[in-house]
Protein backbone atom coordinates (compact mmCIF):
# COMPACT_ATOMS: atom_id res chain seq x y z
CA UNK A 1 0.00 0.00 0.00
CA UNK A 2 1.41 3.56 -1.02
CA UNK A 3 0.05 6.98 0.05
CA UNK A 4 0.48 9.57 -2.87
CA UNK A 5 -0.69 11.26 -5.93
CA UNK A 6 -4.01 9.82 -8.08
CA UNK A 7 -5.05 10.87 -11.27
CA UNK A 8 -8.19 11.61 -11.90
CA UNK A 9 -8.17 12.11 -15.89
CA UNK A 10 -6.24 11.12 -18.97
CA UNK A 11 -4.46 14.67 -19.36
CA UNK A 12 -3.65 14.08 -15.23
CA UNK A 13 -2.11 10.50 -16.29
CA UNK A 14 -0.17 12.31 -18.89
CA UNK A 15 1.24 15.27 -16.63
CA UNK A 16 2.02 12.72 -14.25
CA UNK A 17 3.75 10.41 -16.37
CA UNK A 18 6.08 12.93 -17.62
CA UNK A 19 6.97 14.67 -13.97
CA UNK A 20 4.73 17.83 -14.76
CA UNK A 21 3.17 17.68 -11.27
CA UNK A 22 5.09 19.07 -8.46
CA UNK A 23 4.72 16.08 -6.53
CA UNK A 24 6.23 17.03 -2.87
CA UNK A 25 4.00 19.67 -2.31
CA UNK A 26 1.17 16.85 -2.70
CA UNK A 27 2.62 14.96 -0.28
CA UNK A 28 3.43 17.14 2.08
CA UNK A 29 1.27 20.80 1.86
CA UNK A 30 -1.63 18.83 0.68
CA UNK A 31 -1.22 15.67 2.77
CA UNK A 32 -1.32 17.91 5.81
CA UNK A 33 -3.80 20.06 5.17
CA UNK A 34 -5.97 16.85 4.04
CA UNK A 35 -5.40 15.31 7.37
CA UNK A 36 -5.85 18.01 9.57
CA UNK A 37 -9.03 19.01 7.90
CA UNK A 38 -10.67 14.97 8.43
CA UNK A 39 -8.57 15.23 11.63
CA UNK A 40 -11.48 18.66 12.51
CA UNK A 41 -14.28 17.14 11.27
CA UNK A 42 -13.92 14.20 13.54
CA UNK A 43 -13.53 16.19 16.16
CA UNK A 44 -16.38 18.65 15.84
CA UNK A 45 -18.74 15.30 15.69
CA UNK A 46 -19.06 16.30 11.71
CA UNK A 47 -19.61 12.75 10.60
CA UNK A 48 -21.52 12.21 13.24
CA UNK A 49 -24.43 15.33 12.65
CA UNK A 50 -24.82 13.02 9.57
CA UNK A 51 -25.63 9.58 10.72
CA UNK A 52 -29.37 9.40 10.22
CA UNK A 53 -29.93 12.44 7.10
CA UNK A 54 -28.49 14.17 5.04
CA UNK A 55 -27.82 18.41 5.70
CA UNK A 56 -26.96 21.23 4.16
CA UNK A 57 -23.91 23.24 5.09
CA UNK A 58 -26.26 25.56 7.87
CA UNK A 59 -27.66 22.60 9.07
CA UNK A 60 -24.47 20.55 9.51
CA UNK A 61 -23.10 24.07 11.25
CA UNK A 62 -26.05 23.95 13.58
CA UNK A 63 -25.76 20.37 14.16
CA UNK A 64 -22.12 20.71 15.57
CA UNK A 65 -22.75 24.33 16.88
CA UNK A 66 -19.92 25.72 14.58
CA UNK A 67 -19.53 28.85 12.14
CA UNK A 68 -21.57 28.30 9.05
CA UNK A 69 -18.74 29.83 6.93
CA UNK A 70 -16.59 28.09 8.27
CA UNK A 71 -18.12 24.72 8.57
CA UNK A 72 -18.85 24.98 4.94
CA UNK A 73 -14.88 25.43 4.15
CA UNK A 74 -14.63 21.94 5.13
CA UNK A 75 -17.09 20.00 2.80
CA UNK A 76 -15.68 20.65 -0.91
CA UNK A 77 -12.70 18.78 0.49
CA UNK A 78 -14.40 15.71 2.42
CA UNK A 79 -16.13 15.74 -1.35
CA UNK A 80 -13.57 15.78 -3.13
CA UNK A 81 -11.76 13.15 -0.71
CA UNK A 82 -14.70 10.49 -0.88
CA UNK A 83 -16.16 11.06 2.95
CA UNK A 84 -18.98 13.15 1.85
CA UNK A 85 -21.51 13.04 -1.33
CA UNK A 86 -23.07 16.16 -2.71
CA UNK A 87 -26.14 16.19 -3.75
CA UNK A 88 -27.37 19.77 -4.56
CA UNK A 89 -27.18 22.09 -1.46
CA UNK A 90 -27.13 18.87 0.99
CA UNK A 91 -24.28 16.11 1.66
CA UNK A 92 -24.26 13.07 3.21
CA UNK A 93 -21.80 10.55 4.52
CA UNK A 94 -20.47 8.10 1.56
CA UNK A 95 -20.34 4.18 2.58
CA UNK A 96 -16.69 4.25 3.77
CA UNK A 97 -17.30 7.23 6.19
CA UNK A 98 -19.94 5.45 7.67
CA UNK A 99 -17.65 2.47 8.07
CA UNK A 100 -14.28 4.43 9.82
CA UNK A 101 -15.60 7.94 10.97
CA UNK A 102 -18.88 6.98 12.57
CA UNK A 103 -18.55 6.85 16.08
CA UNK A 104 -21.50 4.27 16.68
CA UNK A 105 -19.67 1.88 14.18
CA UNK A 106 -17.79 -1.17 15.25
CA UNK A 107 -15.10 -0.35 12.62
CA UNK A 108 -14.66 3.76 13.76
CA UNK A 109 -11.28 5.04 14.04
CA UNK A 110 -12.89 8.71 15.31
CA UNK A 111 -10.87 8.08 18.85
CA UNK A 112 -7.36 7.74 16.58
CA UNK A 113 -8.45 10.88 14.74
CA UNK A 114 -8.74 12.38 18.26
CA UNK A 115 -5.73 10.61 19.73
CA UNK A 116 -3.60 12.21 16.52
CA UNK A 117 -3.81 16.00 17.69
CA UNK A 118 -1.18 14.44 20.49
CA UNK A 119 0.80 12.69 17.74
CA UNK A 120 1.00 15.63 15.35
CA UNK A 121 2.95 17.81 17.87
CA UNK A 122 5.24 14.93 18.67
CA UNK A 123 6.19 14.98 14.92
CA UNK A 124 7.29 17.85 15.35
CA UNK A 125 10.27 16.71 16.62
CA UNK A 126 11.18 14.85 13.50
CA UNK A 127 14.00 17.12 12.55
CA UNK A 128 15.59 16.40 16.30
CA UNK A 129 15.63 12.95 15.62
CA UNK A 130 17.59 13.39 12.33
CA UNK A 131 20.34 16.26 13.72
CA UNK A 132 20.81 15.12 16.74
CA UNK A 133 19.49 11.25 17.05
CA UNK A 134 17.60 12.25 19.78
CA UNK A 135 14.11 9.74 20.34
CA UNK A 136 11.94 10.18 23.07
CA UNK A 137 9.37 7.10 25.05
CA UNK A 138 6.19 8.65 25.06
CA UNK A 139 4.97 5.91 27.40
CA UNK A 140 6.95 7.70 30.11
CA UNK A 141 5.68 11.63 29.85
CA UNK A 142 1.84 10.48 29.05
CA UNK A 143 -0.41 12.18 31.14
CA UNK A 144 -3.70 10.97 32.62
CA UNK A 145 -6.07 12.59 29.83
CA UNK A 146 -3.46 11.55 27.40
CA UNK A 147 -3.34 7.94 28.26
CA UNK A 148 -6.64 8.10 28.01
CA UNK A 149 -6.52 9.40 24.19
CA UNK A 150 -4.31 6.89 23.51
CA UNK A 151 -5.65 3.75 24.94
CA UNK A 152 -9.21 5.05 23.10
CA UNK A 153 -6.95 5.92 19.86
CA UNK A 154 -5.59 2.38 20.19
CA UNK A 155 -8.57 0.48 20.77
CA UNK A 156 -10.02 2.17 17.46
CA UNK A 157 -7.54 0.72 15.46
CA UNK A 158 -7.31 -2.92 17.10
CA UNK A 159 -10.70 -3.23 16.75
CA UNK A 160 -10.47 -2.12 12.90
CA UNK A 161 -7.58 -5.09 12.58
CA UNK A 162 -8.87 -7.85 15.61
CA UNK A 163 -10.59 -10.19 13.09
CA UNK A 164 -8.06 -10.24 10.69
CA UNK A 165 -5.22 -10.84 13.17
CA UNK A 166 -7.46 -13.36 15.01
CA UNK A 167 -7.82 -15.46 12.13
CA UNK A 168 -4.43 -15.64 11.56
CA UNK A 169 -2.67 -16.48 14.60
CA UNK A 170 -2.07 -19.81 15.73
CA UNK A 171 -3.46 -21.55 18.98
CA UNK A 172 -3.12 -25.15 19.62
CA UNK A 173 -5.67 -27.58 19.74
CA UNK A 174 -7.51 -27.80 23.18
CA UNK A 175 -5.80 -24.80 24.21
CA UNK A 176 -6.83 -22.41 27.43
CA UNK A 177 -5.03 -20.05 28.48
CA UNK A 178 -3.90 -17.14 26.41
CA UNK A 179 -1.11 -14.23 27.34
CA UNK A 180 -1.48 -10.72 25.74
CA UNK A 181 1.41 -8.59 26.34
CA UNK A 182 0.76 -4.96 25.66
CA UNK A 183 -2.63 -5.64 24.76
CA UNK A 184 -4.29 -2.94 27.20
CA UNK A 185 -7.98 -2.55 25.56
CA UNK A 186 -7.98 -6.51 24.79
CA UNK A 187 -9.43 -6.39 21.69
CA UNK A 188 -7.33 -9.10 20.09
CA UNK A 189 -8.09 -11.77 23.43
CA UNK A 190 -11.90 -10.67 22.76
CA UNK A 191 -11.82 -11.68 19.32
CA UNK A 192 -9.51 -15.18 19.91
CA UNK A 193 -11.49 -15.57 22.98
CA UNK A 194 -14.89 -15.75 21.09
CA UNK A 195 -13.47 -17.93 18.13
CA UNK A 196 -11.72 -20.65 20.76
CA UNK A 197 -14.63 -21.45 23.32
CA UNK A 198 -12.57 -22.95 25.93
CA UNK A 199 -9.62 -20.14 25.90
CA UNK A 200 -9.47 -17.75 28.31
CA UNK A 201 -6.57 -14.85 28.05
CA UNK A 202 -4.49 -12.37 30.76
CA UNK A 203 -4.04 -9.11 29.12
CA UNK A 204 -0.84 -7.88 30.39
CA UNK A 205 0.01 -4.17 30.41
CA UNK A 206 1.25 -0.68 32.19
CA UNK A 207 -0.97 0.74 35.07
CA UNK A 208 -1.57 3.82 32.89
CA UNK A 209 -2.74 1.32 29.96
CA UNK A 210 -4.81 -0.87 32.60
CA UNK A 211 -6.41 2.30 34.31
CA UNK A 212 -7.58 3.85 30.94
CA UNK A 213 -8.52 0.56 28.70
CA UNK A 214 -10.94 -1.30 31.20
CA UNK A 215 -13.96 0.50 30.84
CA UNK A 216 -13.52 -0.66 26.77
CA UNK A 217 -12.49 -4.06 27.84
CA UNK A 218 -15.65 -4.35 30.51
CA UNK A 219 -17.72 -2.84 27.11
CA UNK A 220 -16.88 -5.82 25.47
CA UNK A 221 -18.65 -7.98 27.67
CA UNK A 222 -16.55 -11.02 28.72
CA UNK A 223 -16.45 -11.62 31.92
CA UNK A 224 -13.73 -13.16 33.79
CA UNK A 225 -12.67 -14.70 30.38
CA UNK A 226 -10.94 -11.78 29.29
CA UNK A 227 -8.86 -9.95 32.66
CA UNK A 228 -6.51 -7.18 33.23
CA UNK A 229 -3.28 -7.82 35.12
CA UNK A 230 -1.17 -4.45 35.87
CA UNK A 231 2.32 -5.35 34.96
CA UNK A 232 5.72 -5.15 32.69
CA UNK A 233 6.52 -7.80 30.28
CA UNK A 234 10.57 -6.97 30.25
CA UNK A 235 10.72 -7.07 34.00
CA UNK A 236 7.76 -9.29 35.47
CA UNK A 237 8.31 -13.00 35.61
CA UNK A 238 6.07 -14.62 33.18
CA UNK A 239 5.87 -17.91 34.70
CA UNK A 240 6.55 -21.19 33.42
CA UNK A 241 4.58 -23.37 31.19
CA UNK A 242 1.42 -21.09 32.48
CA UNK A 243 0.01 -20.86 28.82
CA UNK A 244 -1.11 -22.59 25.81
CA UNK A 245 -0.45 -19.22 23.54
CA UNK A 246 1.15 -15.86 24.02
CA UNK A 247 0.08 -12.88 21.41
CA UNK A 248 2.22 -9.42 21.32
CA UNK A 249 0.35 -7.31 19.01
CA UNK A 250 1.57 -3.97 17.81
CA UNK A 251 4.32 -3.87 20.52
CA UNK A 252 7.91 -5.18 19.94
CA UNK A 253 8.18 -2.34 17.88
CA UNK A 254 9.05 0.20 20.96
CA UNK A 255 11.50 -2.82 22.37
CA UNK A 256 14.97 -3.17 21.52
CA UNK A 257 16.81 -6.05 19.98
CA UNK A 258 18.13 -6.78 23.44
CA UNK A 259 14.69 -6.48 25.33
CA UNK A 260 13.00 -8.44 22.35
CA UNK A 261 15.34 -11.38 22.50
CA UNK A 262 15.22 -11.32 26.45
CA UNK A 263 10.95 -10.85 26.40
CA UNK A 264 11.11 -14.36 23.82
CA UNK A 265 13.19 -16.35 26.37
CA UNK A 266 10.95 -14.98 29.23
CA UNK A 267 7.86 -16.21 26.71
CA UNK A 268 9.26 -19.49 25.76
CA UNK A 269 9.70 -20.64 29.31
CA UNK A 270 5.69 -19.22 30.00
CA UNK A 271 4.35 -21.30 26.92
CA UNK A 272 3.38 -25.36 27.46
CA UNK A 273 4.62 -27.79 24.91
CA UNK A 274 3.19 -27.09 21.52
CA UNK A 275 2.62 -23.66 22.59
CA UNK A 276 2.90 -20.53 20.36
CA UNK A 277 4.62 -17.08 20.70
CA UNK A 278 2.99 -15.09 17.89
CA UNK A 279 4.58 -11.41 17.25
CA UNK A 280 2.15 -8.89 15.08
CA UNK A 281 3.73 -5.92 13.61
CA UNK A 282 4.83 -4.28 10.79
CA UNK A 283 7.49 -5.72 8.89
CA UNK A 284 10.43 -3.73 8.39
CA UNK A 285 11.80 -5.49 4.86
CA UNK A 286 15.65 -5.64 5.44
CA UNK A 287 16.58 -3.51 2.01
CA UNK A 288 15.86 0.30 1.18
CA UNK A 289 15.47 -1.06 -2.20
CA UNK A 290 12.30 -3.26 -1.12
CA UNK A 291 10.85 -0.85 1.26
CA UNK A 292 7.16 -0.47 1.39
CA UNK A 293 6.09 2.72 1.98
CA UNK A 294 3.67 2.20 5.08
CA UNK A 295 6.13 0.09 7.09
CA UNK A 296 9.08 2.39 6.34
CA UNK A 297 7.01 5.57 7.47
CA UNK A 298 6.06 3.55 11.01
CA UNK A 299 9.66 2.48 11.56
CA UNK A 300 10.58 6.20 11.34
CA UNK A 301 7.51 7.24 13.62
CA UNK A 302 8.46 4.49 16.46
CA UNK A 303 12.41 5.53 16.45
CA UNK A 304 10.97 9.16 16.87
CA UNK A 305 8.35 8.16 19.60
CA UNK A 306 9.32 5.13 21.32
CA UNK A 307 13.36 4.85 20.80
CA UNK A 308 13.16 1.75 18.93
CA UNK A 309 11.22 0.87 15.32
CA UNK A 310 9.77 -1.89 12.91
CA UNK A 311 11.85 -5.12 13.18
CA UNK A 312 12.34 -7.62 10.19
CA UNK A 313 10.31 -10.93 9.89
CA UNK A 314 13.29 -12.92 10.22
CA UNK A 315 14.57 -10.58 13.09
CA UNK A 316 11.65 -11.76 14.79
CA UNK A 317 12.09 -15.36 13.66
CA UNK A 318 15.63 -15.37 15.25
CA UNK A 319 14.43 -14.34 18.53
CA UNK A 320 12.13 -17.23 18.73
CA UNK A 321 14.70 -19.03 17.70
CA UNK A 322 17.41 -18.22 20.12
CA UNK A 323 14.90 -18.91 22.55
CA UNK A 324 14.21 -22.62 21.79
CA UNK A 325 11.05 -22.51 19.76
CA UNK A 326 10.90 -23.46 16.11
CA UNK A 327 9.38 -20.15 13.73
CA UNK A 328 6.53 -20.85 11.17
CA UNK A 329 7.18 -18.62 8.10
CA UNK A 330 5.90 -14.98 8.33
CA UNK A 331 2.57 -14.40 7.20
CA UNK A 332 1.40 -11.10 5.57
CA UNK A 333 -2.31 -9.46 6.70
CA UNK A 334 -4.11 -7.44 4.37
CA UNK A 335 -3.72 -4.93 6.41
CA UNK A 336 -0.94 -2.27 4.51
CA UNK A 337 2.16 -3.58 5.63
CA UNK A 338 1.44 -5.83 9.08
CA UNK A 339 2.36 -9.30 9.51
CA UNK A 340 2.15 -12.24 12.06
CA UNK A 341 5.69 -13.97 12.95
CA UNK A 342 4.52 -17.35 15.17
CA UNK A 343 6.62 -19.83 16.25
CA UNK A 344 6.19 -23.31 18.29
CA UNK A 345 8.21 -24.48 21.39
CA UNK A 346 8.47 -28.14 20.29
Amino acid sequence: MRLGLAVGNPMEWLAKRLNLVPWPLVDTQMAFTLARIVMVSSKIGLFDALATTPATADEIARRCDTNPEGTAKLLPTLVASGYLRASGDTFELTKSARKWLLSSSPQSLNDKLLFQFLEWDWMERAEQLVRTGKQEDFHATLNDREWKLYQRGMHSVASSLAEAVSRSVPIPAGATDLLDIGGSHGAHSVALCRQHAKLTAVVLDLPGAVRHAAPLLAAQDMGERVRHQVGNALTDDLGTEAYDAVIIVGVVHHFTEEQNRALAAKVARALRPRGTYTIADFFRLPHASKAQQLPALMDFYFALTSQSGTWSPEEMAEWQRAAGLTPNKPKDLPTGGLGLQSAVKE
